[in-house]
C-alpha cells in the first residue's frame, strides 16, 4: 500500500476516509475517497509525497525527512528576513625562499614600511556598504572600498606577464599537465608548442592553479593584490603606471567587437618612456587581467584580477567592468580549472627578496 509524507515538515501523514475507517497500509475499499492534510504557513511552502510501496522508503528518503524536520522546526515568521553577509577568508600565500639577486626576467621592488594601499572593486554586486567584493585580513567584513597602510616588500616581480614562450619552456622542463585539461591553452589549438606569433604574448587559458604551479616550479608565487599594486604604482599613489593622467598610447588599444584576436606582445608598450612603472615593471594594464589573491566564504571562492584586458565588448561592458586605473580591481568567481581558463587572463610571478627590514605579515 501507499504511504504519504509531508516533505516540508519531514513527517508522515495519515490519510482519512470521508466515511468509515481506512486501513492506512492498504487503503482498500471500493469507491472510497480519502484526504491528507498538513499545515502550511502563510506565504510558505508545502509538498506532499506518495510512496506506493512501503518497502521503497529507504535511508535516503528517511535522511531527507529528518533533515527537513530539523530545518523547519522554527516557523518562517520567526526567522529574520534581513540579509546577512558572509565573512571571507583571504587564502594564504606562503612566502618563497628569499634570494639576493634578481631571478631571470624579474625586477626588484624595494621595501616600503608604510605603503598606502587603496583600491575598490568594480564588479556588479550591489551597492551594500558591507558584504560585497572581498575581505582582506585586516578588515572586519567584505567591502567594496579598501584603504589600509601596511609594510610591503622587498620582492622581485616578473618584468612582464608570463609569455607563451615561457610557458612552453616550463612544460618541456617540468613535464607537467593538469588533471582537468578542458580549455587549457586553448589558443595553442591542440599543438604541443605555441605558434610563432604567440611566443611573446602573455600566456592565457590558464587557471589559477595552473599559474600557481608555474610560479612554484621556479621557486616563486603569485603576488598579493597590494604587492602587484605597489609594483605598478610606486610610493606616490599614482593612478597609472606612467603617472597621473590617462594616456591611451601607453597600453594596447581595446578590442570592442565580437571577435577577439588575443593580447598584444608584452613588449609592445615597454620602456620608461612608455607604460613602465617607477620600478621598471612593464605591461601592467590594458593587455591581460592578472591573478593575485584568492578569497573564500562558506559557499564561494573568488580571485582578485588586476590590470584589465584589451577586450572590451561594447555591448556588455557592464558584465565584467574593465579598467586600467591602478586603484581598481575586479572579482572573478572560481568554480573549476576549466571554468577559470580565459583568453583575457594571464599572470606574473613574485620571489621574495632578502632584506634586514621587516616585511609584510600577510
Amino acid at each position: 500500500g501507499s504511504r504519504f509524507f509531508d516533505c516540508y515538515h519531514g513527517v508522515e501523514l495519515t490519510p482519512k476516509l470521508q466515511r468509515g475507517a481506512t486501513n492506512r497500509r492498504s487503503l482498500t475499499g471500493e469507491g472510497e475517497v480519502f484526504t491528507i492534510a498538513f499545515d502550511m504557513e502563510g506565504q510558505g511552502y508545502g509538498c506532499a509525497l506518495e510512496v506506493k510501496k512501503a518497502a521503497s522508503v529507504g535511508s535516503a528518503l528517511s535522511g531527507f525527512l529528518d533533515q527537513m524536520k530539523n530545518m523547519t522546526a522554527k516557523p518562517l515568521m520567526e526567522i529574520s528576513a534581513d540579509w546577512q553577509y558572509l565573512n571571507q577568508e583571504m587564502v594564504n600565500i606562503s612566502k618563497t625562499k628569499e634570494v639576493h639577486t634578481p631571478p631571470p626576467g624579474m625586477v626588484h621592488v624595494p621595501y616600503n614600511a608604510a605603503y598606502a594601499f587603496i583600491t575598490r572593486g568594480l564588479e556588479i554586486e550591489g551597492d551594500d556598504e558591507h558584504g560585497v567584493d572581498v575581505q582582506f585580513h585586516w578588515e572586519e567584513h567584505p567591502q567594496r572600498i579598501h584603504s589600509h597602510t601596511l609594510p610591503v616588500g622587498p620582492f622581485y616581480i616578473g618584468k612582464y606577464p608570463v609569455t607563451n614562450a615561457n610557458y612552453s619552456a616550463y612544460l618541456k622542463a617540468s613535464k607537467w599537465t593538469p588533471k582537468d585539461k578542458a580549455f587549457w591553452l586553448k589558443h595553442w589549438n591542440g599543438a604541443a608548442t605555441p605558434a610563432a606569433a604567440l611566443l611573446d604574448k602573455p600566456v592565457t587559458y590558464v587557471s589559477l592553479n595552473d599559474a600557481r604551479e608555474y610560479c612554484g616550479y621556479y621557486g616563486g608565487r603569485l603576488p598579493h593584490a597590494y604587492e602587484w599594486q605597489y609594483a605598478a604604482q610606486g610610493s606616490d599613489g599614482r593612478q597609472y603606471p606612467w603617472g597621473g593622467a590617462i594616456d591611451p598610447t601607453k597600453y594596447p588599444a581595446p578590442t570592442t567587437g565580437n571577435v577577439y584576436a588575443g593580447p598584444q606582445p608584452v613588449t609592445a608598450h615597454a620602456g620608461s618612456d612608455k607604460g613602465d612603472s617607477p620600478f621598471g615593471v612593464s605591461d601592467l594594464v590594458g593587455n591581460v587581467w592578472q591573478y593575485t589573491d584568492e578569497f573564500q566564504d562558506k559557499h564561494t571562492r573568488a580571485v582578485i584580477l588586476r590590470g584589465g584586458s584589451n577586450y572590451r565588448p561594447s555591448g556588455s561592458m557592464w558584465y565584467f567592468p574593465n579598467s586600467v586605473e591602478l586603484d581598481t580591481h575586479n572579482k572573478y568567481f572560481l568554480m573549476s580549472d576549466s571554468y577559470e581558463r580565459a583568453g583575457t587572463i594571464g599572470f606574473r610571478c613574485v620571489v621574495d627578496a632578502q632584506s634586514a627590514a621587516k616585511t609584510t605579515p600577510y
